[in-house]
């Protein structure tokens, strides 16, 4: 049985306003030495693996202009590390370094620290439940994502190499 639009119409509206609270509970602290733009752009990052900046730019779905400051930053701070593309000498290659993966681990006690005053009154059990069903949302997402992905592979096969 599928689901009903009521109930997946009710459920983007639950997910937004998730993430729409969650930022505001783990990104209001004073404490963190990153801004809060450049720790997701860290995050991502870390969670891609070394890249090029424009094919971090699609990840983030944001244009290369506007990660184009943060990178600077990042750089700047020593939290990333840019390096030519031996595979072309024009292009350069990110990736997060140390210091960058220290903050990336600091800020995730942090936030994981936050989280668990906030979830004082849940019970073990509601919190994995909670963490199973949005794992299992995320694979559901990344799923659907790569089936898109390959349905329209021939049209932005093309379309990515030139942005790439």
């Amino acid at each position: 049985m599928s689901v009903q639009p009521e109930t997946s119409q009710a459920l983007v509206e639950a997910i937004f306003m998730f993430g729409r609270s969650l930022r505001a509970a783990v990104t209001t602290s004073t404490d963190s030495v990153v801004p809060a733009a450049l720790v997701t752009v860290l995050f991502v990052l870390a969670n891609r693996g070394e890249c090029r900046q424009n094919e971090l730019a699609v990840e983030l779905c944001v244009s290369q202009s506007a990660l184009s400051r943060q990178m600077s930053d990042l750089v700047d701070a020593g939290y990333v590390e840019r390096h030519p593309d031996p595979e072309d000498k024009r292009a350069f290659r990110i990736r997060v370094s140390e210091s960058g993966h220290e903050v990336l681990r600091q800020t995730n006690e942090r936030r994981a620290a936050r989280l668990r005053d906030m979830l004082g009154e849940w019970s073990q059990e509601e919190a994995s439940a909670a963490v199973t069903a949005l794992q299992r949302l995320t694979e559901t997402f990344g799923a659907s994502m790569h089936k898109q992905d390959s349905h329209t592979a021939p049209i932005s096969a093309g379309a990515e190499s030139i942005g790439r």
